[in-house]
């Protein structure tokens, strides 16, 4: 394993401990935290027994030469970084080890992490904005806010952290704000963002120019899929954004307007039609609309599902402190490192095969430490 880069980027973080008491170094604990949720740890205690179980393997490689902190001590320690310096080094990290393609297409979408409220005030549970990269499906950054309605501010500030130079960002409809469009601008990257009732005008007119496409029942781009109990269709088209960027000339470089059409047909409940709309500042093809569109909502099987029932995300209870939002950004670097690891292996499988196995904890480091060329 070769940590000096890791080393570099993360041991930027400043330690809030008072030194005279400290024992254990911030990246001793930082880097056994993370063998420790790649391995499947799921809370504080979890981290300490994995440290107990290979505590020679540790040593071995120049960690832990004073032993094996206690939970409590590890609870305070990551609990006290400040997780907007935590999420910058995360950020950079992935920058080190990710390079994107042309085109390449980001979704930004939220997630609630529902146990991470604070017992005394139900309220502040945290929502999580993620950036994904579809193609490799890595998380690229991560911020918090304190409800959804808050992404709105959120979205820019993430934008402003990522190299998403030439990248395609898709956000739904929440995020379709002329400022996040001109902050995806700023960064030479295009933007396509969903348009729903907060953009009413918009939409309206958009609906206008696609009027012929919903009138046509036969769409020469219908793609059907069909189970023993579902029935799926869909379809999409695009247009030139001309005549909505007369209209709307606020809205930062505007080339392209898309529908997409969903219909659905599952066994035992009624049948449902539904049609969105788009903005892009990218001239697009149906083809790239169509991978676009799909991309972005499959972020909800390829990251939020993931998240919940393989790492376990949802049923976390650290709250306190800054301990759910680090432990957020040990979760995604924990699991763009065991998808970087190729062996075909399902991720909860990955997971128990660290804890038992350190030869295999090495791959997966070694894996997700490989700076990208």
């Amino acid at each position: 394993m070769n940590l000096d880069l890791f080393f570099q980027i993360f041991s930027k973080l400043d330690d809030q401990r008072q030194s005279s008491k400290v024992i254990y170094p911030l990246f001793d604990i930082l880097f056994v935290s993370l063998c420790s949720v790649i391995a499947g740890a799921d809370g504080w205690k979890d981290i300490e027994e994995y440290a107990e179980g290979h505590l020679d393997w540790f040593q071995k490689n120049g960690f832990l030469k004073d032993g094996v902190p206690v939970d409590d001590t590890i609870a305070r320690t990551i609990a006290s970084i400040e997780p907007e310096q935590f999420n910058q080094c995360f950020v950079e990290w992935m920058q080190a080890v990710n390079r994107l393609s042309k085109g390449e297409i980001i979704a930004i979408d939220g997630k609630t992490l529902r146990g991470s409220y604070d017992r005394n005030d139900r309220r502040s549970t945290l929502h999580m904005i993620n950036a994904f990269a579809c193609k490799n499906k890595m998380v690229l950054g991560q911020l918090s806010t304190d409800a959804k309605s808050n992404e709105i501010t959120a979205i820019p500030e993430l934008i402003q952290l990522l190299d998403i130079k030439g990248a395609l960002v898709s956000i739904d409809a929440m995020g379709c704000q002329k400022k996040i469009a001109q902050a995806i601008v700023n960064k030479q990257a295009d933007y396509l963002l969903a348009v729903k009732g907060n953009q009413e005008l918009l939409q309206s007119e958009i609906q206008k120019q696609f009027s012929e496409f919903r009138g046509n029942p036969e769409k020469e781009n219908l793609l059907i899929e069909k189970n023993r109990s579902r029935l799926e269709a869909r379809a999409c088209k695009v247009l030139p954004a001309k005549e909505i960027a007369k209209q709307f000339p606020d809205w930062p470089k505007l080339k392209t307007i898309g529908v997409s059409m969903g219909y659905r047909q599952e066994k035992g409940k009624e049948p449902s039609l539904e049609y969105r709309y788009y903005i892009s500042s990218a001239e697009l093809t149906e083809e790239k609309f169509s991978e676009a569109v799909r991309a972005h909502w499959a972020v909800e099987n390829s990251l939020h599902w993931v998240l919940d029932l393989s790492m376990n995300e949802d049923r976390s209870q650290i709250y306190k402190d800054n301990g759910a939002e680090n432990w957020g950004i040990l979760r995604q670097t924990s699991l763009n490192m065991l998808r970087k690891e190729k062996t075909k292996i399902s991720i909860p499988t990955k997971r128990k095969r660290a804890w038992m196995k350190t030869d295999y904890l090495e791959k997966v480091l070694k894996a997700g430490l490989t700076v990208a060329d």
